[in-house]
């Protein structure tokens, strides 16, 4: 027998997206949702990260719109502090759930399908007991397609020799034993967390080898802030890095101005980035990841021995007694873009760099506001995650017109002024803005145009060579 739920939507996903697109749904519309996920709990891959994990953007940037996520204070010591706070696995696990208990249900128009696994044409099977349930419904958000995975429930791309101990970051803190020695694999976020918390917990860096197939440029997380004693920072920061990209002469001496300026930071000075994945770091945490100096640059891990590892082109030897740490999941994938709008499908992707969470609620809304479609995803333009140097090109550009598009529609302006979740409109309003704020968006309004024509040309000077030079080390990238 197959039970029947009857829904406006059927959103397939509970991850932070799927979450955020409904909660936009149910506060500004009287919609009736299905939401079915494979997780036991909302909150989709955050059930499976490991328990050191912390957001790397303030907290009031993340969650849903409807409900702020932490208390909105300043970290007080450690290597943030100064900064607003990063939420942990545990708060984010615990607030998805609350929103879920405490918001949705109550509402009495969302029907929650945990543990379950969408088959097709709205049929769902509980994956614990096999029920099927079929859910007639107008309309259906894939809020999955950014298939966001993590090391835990993802398995290495390379061999791995009986007997070697090759973990996920998650099994870290469960370790009895001090091994001879630490390698971490992988460039990204999650290689960043796995070296921070070796040497937060004592580790001598000498212990620590680092695959890194490729490096990454680094945003400096001062410069993400909300709170208006950032504003000014920030605003100043948009300002530099576009009189910067128009006053340029070439790419590489764009980003070496980028970089001296600060605007972007590099691990190694040496070491010219190829990555880009928005991954920010304070001064602190830089400080610490460049006392690792024991690096192997530009080489992927193909397999690895009791006594070996085995890279591409070339060979390390190690012990039996050493701790594999892979962090090689390709958690911000660039996915192939797609019309998030067709007929009554939805599939839910970013419309502003890295900031999945907003453009879902962003999404939501321009599906509640406007009827047509073209309409909806001209203002919906899909800004696909970054993932080398000319994507941090290309998204700069992308997410310029998408700001200048939003602003010039007096409805969307106004609802982007009161999102929490978008941090960076708040000075949209000229009566909150300073004398020093108007000047600084008067310079930014001057300089936008040759900024935008000269990033624009460099990103189709080199793109055709982007596309036609292999990514090898595509499979062991992580976020």
């Amino acid at each position: 027998m197959v039970k029947k739920v009857v829904s406006d939507y059927l959103v397939i996903g509970a991850g932070a997206m799927g979450m955020a697109f409904t909660d936009v749904l149910i506060t500004e519309t009287d919609a009736t949702v299905t939401i079915v996920d494979k997780h036991f709990a909302p909150g989709g891959h955050w059930n499976d990260a490991y328990p050191f994990v912390r957001l790397h953007q303030p907290s009031s940037f993340y969650g849903v719109n409807s409900r702020a996520l932490g208390k909105n204070t300043k970290d007080t010591t450690g290597p943030n502090a100064g900064l607003y706070e990063l939420a942990s696995k545990t708060e984010l696990v615990t607030y998805f759930n609350r929103v879920m208990n405490e918001q949705f249900l109550p509402s009495g128009r969302v029907c929650y399908l945990p543990n379950s696994e969408y088959i097709a044409d709205g049929l769902i099977r509980d994956i614990t007991s096999g029920v099927k349930t079929r859910v007639e419904n107008q309309k259906t958000v894939d809020a999955t397609y950014m298939n966001v995975t993590v090391p835990a429930v993802t398995a290495p791309s390379y061999e791995i020799e009986q007997g070697v101990q090759c973990i996920p970051p998650n099994e870290l803190p469960n370790l009895t034993n001090a091994p001879d020695g630490y390698v971490v694999i992988g460039g990204g976020k999650t290689a960043i967390d796995a070296c921070l918390w070796l040497l937060n917990n004592n580790v001598n860096q000498e212990k620590i080898l680092w695959i890194r197939p490729r490096d990454q440029w680094i945003l400096d997380r001062a410069y993400i802030q909300p709170g208006p004693e950032f504003a000014d920072r920030i605003l100043l920061r948009q300002v530099e890095t576009f009189e910067i990209a128009a006053a340029s002469t070439s790419l590489n001496q764009m980003f070496n101005q980028l970089v001296t300026q600060g605007i972007l930071l590099q691990l190694d000075a040496a070491i010219q980035p190829t990555m880009f994945r928005c991954c920010t770091v304070t001064a602190q945490e830089l400080d610490q990841l460049r006392q690792i100096r024991n690096v192997i640059h530009g080489h992927r891990v193909e397999r690895i021995e009791l006594d070996n590892l085995i890279l591409n082109n070339s060979i390390q030897s190690t012990s039996p007694g050493t701790i594999y740490i892979d962090c090689t999941s390709n958690g911000l994938a660039r996915r192939p873009v797609r019309p998030i709008f067709e007929g009554n499908h939805l599939t839910l992707q970013t419309v502003r760099t890295c900031q999945q969470v907003f453009s879902a609620a962003f999404i939501a809304h321009v599906d509640a506001a406007y009827e047509n479609e073209d309409t909806k995803n001209e203002l919906c333009t899909v800004v696909p995650h970054p993932d080398d140097t000319l994507d941090w090109v290309r998204t700069t550009i992308e997410n310029t017109l998408n700001t200048i598009k939003w602003n010039s529609d007096p409805e969307l302006k106004t609802w982007l002024s009161l999102a929490r979740l978008d941090g960076f409109s708040g000075l949209s309003g000229e009566s909150s803005r300073t004398p020093e704020q108007s000047q600084l968006l008067q310079r930014l309004f001057d300089t936008a145009p040759s900024a935008i024509e000269k990033l624009s040309a460099y990103f189709n000077e080199n793109r055709n060579v982007a596309e036609k030079t292999p990514d090898y080390c595509s499979t062991i990238i992580d976020t």
